[in-house]
């Protein structure tokens, strides 16, 4: 009753907004084009319905808010009008009582405030629509930060979440489109994301692994989780210092090199998909800061770790081919890896699609990121993949949410920026180190601790080895000498046998001619 309750209201907040003539578009058939006549009859807005659209979401809370940024990514489904309004969205949302967090804190940890903390700041610095961060101070004299999950969201976010289920089962059976852009997958990967965000333990145990692959890099910073105070609804951990990557002005004030915090923004990028396969895949200005501390002035400061994207070795592969193809301009080879990966139908002429490709990406190259709309490209490249139905991989929605994510930040940081040109080297370097011997080299070091268990057992092995083939052989060896004692008893049968009819054969012949 309550998901259908929950359904009234957003028919309700549809029709209120104008959508329902949007989402009607999408089906062709003729009983969808009457009711979607019946619905807009007689009304007019002075709205576009871009905006309408990011104002219903929002209507309609945290969970649809998220899903719209999801599709902010999804150039192939979203028409262009709507997508500049999609990004908009923001997580900001009210806080929930100060009173009501203590009260989640000490329930979740089992302790009084007073017991963990020496300070605890009851208003909230910041309120997002999962959860909200509190400062504080532990009684070692550490300054932490306080993250503590916004009460009652599991139920809301199951109930949104069947119901966008359901909406995706219906877009795969009626619309056209429904099939090749899989709504049903990318639905199922976005309500996997919800469910990784409301568990604050996979939060930490994410900054944990992104604070271990990046130690080397001294390009960004990634607060120490203090396990002792981390729950699935609480965790705590390390206070960063820093601003805002929005405030440029006082970056620059600072003496903050902005050109050479937009190149490392892209080092970073880079380096965690094709280096590690694990990168931040919420990376819009609120979630990133610059430090200004003598130690580490000038590095990023990376917050909030629910959403993390995973590439496989297979996948990076596929993708550093396909950049690398891009940034050489031999498109005929992006073309064969779209047919080799199975993206596209086998028998797609690979002349076409090159042509195609070449035509939506050779207009950007050599120009300054400030002309360059990696969104506008996408979108060009997604309207070909509808041409020759190319099917459209949810495993790498979050890597084009988070490359469009980079693009912003690197405009917003260097209009001059040449995106290609700083990212060419970096990714030519990662495809060396995969083949030849330094590829060699690494895959034996990782296998050393294998072999360092197996040098030992060789002798037994050995020996284990021998004497099981000698064991083998004796069942044969008997096989062989029963086949040899057959083979002699056949011999002799048969040449009995010649002797005999050879034998007759001379008898008769002494029988007609007698020799005398």
């Amino acid at each position: 009753m309550r998901q259908w309750l929950r359904l009234g209201v957003i028919l309700w907040t549809l029709w209120r907004f104008g959508l329902v003539d949007l989402a009607l578009s999408a089906f062709k058939r003729r009983r969808f084009q009457a009711l979607r006549g019946v619905s807009s009859a007689g009304r007019r807005w002075s709205q576009p319905r871009g905006v309408r659209l990011r104002l219903a979401l929002e209507h309609l809370g945290p969970i649809f808010v998220k899903f719209g940024q999801l599709l902010s990514t999804r150039h192939d489904l979203v028409p262009s009008d709507m997508l500049g309004e999609l990004v908009k969205l923001q997580d900001a949302v009210p806080p929930f009582a100060a009173a009501q967090s203590r009260q989640l804190i000490e329930q979740a940890l089992g302790k009084p405030i007073e017991a963990m903390f020496s300070q605890f700041e009851a208003e909230p610095v910041a309120s997002a629509s999962i959860a909200q961060v509190h400062f504080a101070t532990l009684h070692d004299g550490r300054e932490v930060a306080v993250k503590v999950l916004r009460p009652g969201m599991l139920d809301v976010i199951e109930d949104d979440l069947a119901l966008l289920h359901r909406l995706a089962r219906w877009v795969d059976r009626w619309s056209s489109d429904g099939r090749r852009l899989k709504p049903r997958e990318v639905v199922a990967e976005f309500d996997t994301y919800l469910h990784d965000e409301l568990d604050l333990v996979r939060e930490a145990a994410n900054a944990a692994q992104l604070r271990r692959n990046m130690q080397g890099l001294d390009l960004v910073m990634v607060p120490e989780m203090v396990w002792d105070f981390c729950t699935s609804s609480v965790i705590v951990m390390e206070r960063m210092r820093g601003v805002p990557i929005s405030q440029i002005q006082q970056l620059r004030e600072a003496g903050v090199d902005i050109k050479k915090l937009a190149r490392d923004g892209v080092t970073i990028f880079f380096t965690q998909v094709f280096r590690d396969g694990f990168f931040h895949a919420d990376m819009h200005p609120g979630n990133i800061q610059v430090s200004l501390a003598p130690q580490t002035f000038g590095r990023y400061i990376a917050l909030d770790f629910g959403i993390i994207g995973t590439l496989t070795e297979v996948d990076k592969d596929y993708l550093a081919q396909n950049f690398i193809a891009f940034f050489r301009r031999d498109y005929k080879r992006v073309a064969e890896l779209h047919i080799e990966s199975g993206w596209v139908p086998a028998g797609t002429r690979v002349d076409e699609l090159e042509g195609a490709v070449r035509t939506v990406c050779e207009p950007h190259f050599d120009r300054p990121l400030k002309d360059i709309s990696l969104g506008q490209v996408l979108m060009r490249l997604f309207q070909i993949s509808r041409r020759f139905n190319v099917e459209i991989q949810p495993q790498l929605v979050l890597l084009q949410k988070t490359l469009l994510n980079v693009e912003g930040l690197g405009r917003q940081l260097d209009p001059e920026l040449d995106l290609w040109a700083t990212a060419k080297p970096f990714l030519e370097r990662w495809m060396n180190e995969q083949v030849g011997w330094r590829a060699l080299l690494r895959q034996l070091r990782k296998e050393a601790p294998r072999y360092a268990h197996l040098l030992p057992e060789l002798p037994r092995l050995w020996h284990d080895a021998l004497a099981q083939r000698q064991s083998q052989q004796q069942p044969l060896l008997a096989i062989l000498a029963e086949q040899r004692r057959t083979n002699t008893l056949l011999q002799a049968l048969l040449f009995g046998a010649l002797g005999f009819v050879l034998g007759a054969v001379l008898l008769q012949l002494w029988q007609r001619w007698p020799l005398h």
